[in-house]
Formats: structure tokens, sequence, C-alpha cells
């Protein structure tokens, strides 16, 4: 019922034409062809404090949740390469996000501009290491890699390239999850004391970014600065891709994936679908209110409109909540699926949220034994004390929806599910449900709609399961 939330990928990815990563799609799959529109990062060769210079001028920053400067990271890893180690260079594409889509689009339609940006950058640090890390559970994305990596052997390229598969599972894009799958071991997130940059792989300086991240820096190295911001707003140029669900029009179970620059107006995005609340940043995102984007522009900038409402871009995932679904229903289905897809190696993981998940759980399902006290206390128990982001992510998207939805959270305090009783109005005056005037959604009273709007909202999305 609820095709907002599901922990698998999507069942179908449609990628609109873009201005930049995602111009000819189609058409620069294979080498040579890119090649024709793209520079050959052997013959563009650009100095290591060159390219640190020009990604800080136009604001590279991650792309897979966390929105980490490139420019401090590539910093960091000369500085701990020194004279005797060599960096080495990790294309991230596991996506554990299962809402996102936007690296398995540029891994089928342009690779070749995601791996550039990882053999500039090689050729830059001047160490020919590159592991390419893939998704098990999305096996396209490693064949068109590999396919694309082949050619660039066969046109002479002389790095090292090495494909790991890794996943499925919501943590596995995780950096130290990818180092420890890179390492042979179960990929899944470890305490660090320093950053991968510093201390990653084998103990080497370890630059690891996201797909996009790759092939934005790609985009730098072949256009240069001016040309790059030739796109963007002024305080932020370039662009950036976003994986949107749940637009009108679009198959349960689809993500469109698109490019824009920044600065674009929301409502150019979603359209008309810009009134209804949307979920920013994925699954460890924060829910903005039913029309709140249509007056913003999509930003990864703290300080912008999005910044102050505390909305982030996180891993360029929107996902609009369909009319008739419920909001906290939707929240415990995603909630129960991160409390599953933990590392389960500390405390807040291990114990914290699948107790946080149980209670919003309860909410969801308008328990009368429900305790939105239960709720704020746990989530001050797992924040910031985890070994990774997870828990810090869980109880983000949980304060967001007891924020943005407090009217419909304050209702199934009290044994109502205000979507439940709007549905049931409806199908009363359309005469589906003669007879049933006057019943009311409560606990204990009208069971079996209350049942079908929050309860069984949980059991359909398969979230969870395998």
């Amino acid at each position: 019922m609820t095709s907002v939330v599901s922990a698998h990928p999507p069942a179908e990815v449609v990628v609109d034409h873009g201005p930049r990563l995602l111009a000819s799609i189609g058409d620069t799959m294979k080498l040579a062809t890119h090649r024709e529109l793209w520079s050959d990062p052997r013959l563009s060769r650009v100095a290591t404090g060159q390219l640190i210079e020009w990604a800080r001028a136009v604001g590279i920053a991650g792309r897979g949740g966390a929105g980490f400067p490139f420019a401090t990271k590539l910093a960091a890893a000369v500085k701990a390469a020194g004279l005797v180690r060599r960096p080495v260079i990790v294309v991230n594409a596991a996506e554990g996000e299962p809402a996102s889509a936007k690296d398995f689009a540029l891994a089928l339609t342009v690779p070749h501009r995601v791996l550039d940006g990882a053999a500039a950058t090689a050729y830059s640090l001047r160490c020919n290491e590159i592991h390419v890390v893939v998704p098990r559970d999305r096996p396209l994305v490693g064949e068109a890699l590999r396919a694309a990596i082949a050619e660039r052997r066969d046109a002479g390229e002389r790095l090292s390239w090495k494909v790991t598969e890794t996943g499925p599972g919501f943590v596995a894009g995780q950096a130290r999850a990818v180092i420890e799958a890179l390492s042979g071991r179960p990929g899944l997130p470890t305490t660090a004391w320093q950053p991968e940059a510093v201390s990653g792989l084998r103990g080497r300086p370890t630059l690891l970014s996201n797909a996009e991240t790759w092939a934005q820096v790609g985009a730098l190295v072949t256009l240069g600065p001016e040309a790059y911001a030739g796109l963007g707003a002024d305080a932020e140029p370039g662009t950036t891709l976003l994986s949107l669900s749940g637009l009108p029009g679009l198959a349960p179970g689809t993500v469109r994936v698109v490019e824009v620059p920044y600065g674009t107006q929301w409502s150019e995005v979603l359209g008309d679908a810009v009134s209804r609340p949307v979920l920013v940043g994925g699954f460890h995102g924060t829910w903005a209110p039913g029309g709140a984007l249509a007056s913003m522009r999509v930003s990864r900038v703290a300080m912008g409109a999005m910044g102050a409402m505390g909305l982030t871009l996180g891993a360029g995932v929107a996902v609009l909540l369909p009319d008739g679904e419920c909001p906290v229903a939707v929240t415990a289905a995603i909630t129960a699926y991160l409390a599953s897809e933990s590392a389960g190696r500390c405390g807040p993981c291990f114990n914290g949220l699948p107790v946080l998940a149980a209670e919003v759980s309860a909410l969801a399902g308008c328990d009368v034994g429900a305790s939105y006290t239960r709720i704020r206390d746990l989530l001050g128990l797992v924040e910031r004390r985890g070994a990774c982001a997870h828990p810090d992510g869980t109880a983000r998207l949980v304060r967001s929806m007891v924020t943005v939805f407090e009217d419909e959270v304050v209702a199934h305090l009290g044994g109502v599910c205000r979507i439940a009783e709007d549905g049931l109005r409806a199908r009363i005056g359309e005469g589906m449900a003669t007879g049933l005037a006057g019943v009311g959604v409560r606990a204990g009273v009208g069971a079996e709609p209350r049942a079908e709007a929050c309860g069984e909202a949980r059991a359909e999305t398969g979230v969870g399961r395998p």
C-alpha cells in the first residue's frame, strides 16, 4: 500500500536528460562517443594544488549524504600521503539508500563521466590504485562499470581498477563499511579514530567519494572552474542529481532521476506536487510540510532557506507523500526498516533503534499506550552516541515527523488517525460504506478501518523483509 516505502531498490528508474552530467544520455555510454564531448584526463592533467583550489572555489561537496567538502578531503589525503604513502581512490557506488537511484542512473547512462573524475584525481595525486564499489542488489551497476573500465583498458589507460561488490543493506555505503568490504571483512560500519582521507584502506590515505561526486570532479577538470560555474547560483555553482519518487504519473516503485542547477525552484522540479509533504534527503532526511518547498530553491547551503528549516538534500532524494497516506505510518515503516538495517555494533543501534521503532509503530497504530515522552527520551539517548551516523539519521527522521506533523501525532496519541477518518468519510460519501456513518476511527472502535490506514500500511510495505 505505501509505495513510498520499500526496503528494495526501485523497480524502475526513469532518467531525464540534464544540462551537464546527464546531457546526451544514451549517446555517451561508449568511451569513443564520450571522448568527443569530454577530454581525456591523461591529456588534461591538473596539479593537485590547483585541483584543490578549483574544488574549493566551486564548492564541490559529497553527494552521498554527508555533504563533506571535496577540497578539504583531498587536501587531507595529500597531507597524509607525504612522500612515502601513495593515496588510494575509491568510487563509492554502493547506493544503500532504497529511495536513491542517481548513482544507478550515472552508471547505466554515462559511466565514463564518473570514472573520469576518479582518473583525473589519480593522475593529479600520482597514484594508480582505484577501487570501484558496486551494490550486489543492483547488478546492472556492476555490469555497466566493468564494461566501461574494460573499454578504458583497451584504450591504453594504465590505471589499476578493481571492482568490489558490497551489500545489500542501508549502511553498506557508509564510508567505513566500504573500507571494511574492501579489506575482505563484512561491509559494516566500524568506529574510526581518523578520517579515511588520513588512514583508510590498509592504513593508506583513501579518497573515498560518492559516484556523483566523482562525476562532478570530472566535469570540473574538463570545463575548468569558470565554465563549471556557468550553471547554478552565484553562491552555489554547478548542478545536482535528484531521485524523485511519489510523483503523479509514476508507477509505484518507480524513481525519476533529474539533474538541475542549484538555485532551481522546487516548484519547477515537482510541479503541482510541491503542495504535498515531502521527505527531503532520503530515509535519514527530514519532512517538509505540504507547500513549504514551493517558495524554496534547490540548495545544499546550510544558511539558505532550506537550511533554515532544517532541510538538507543529503543523498539527493525527495519522496512525496501520496494523498491518503498517513505520514506517521510512513515514518514508522521507515524507522522499522532503519532499525533492522543497523550494524548492531553499538548500544544506540543494537538497543536504542529497535525500541524507538516499536514506540513509533505504536504511535502509528493509534495504540493508546503510545507515549510522546518515551519517543522524545529515546531520541535523546540514540543521538550523537553511535559508532556511525545511522542512529543520528534515524533520530532526525523521527524528530522531523513529530515536529512537522504535530497535529497528526497528537491525534494518534488520542487513538485517532485523521487520515483514516478522512478516507472513511470519503468512502461513506461515495456510498461505498453504507451503514457505517458515525463509526469513529479510534483504538477499540471501528478497529478495521483504523488498521487499514495505520496498521496494514506497515504490514504491506515490505520494509524489513527480505
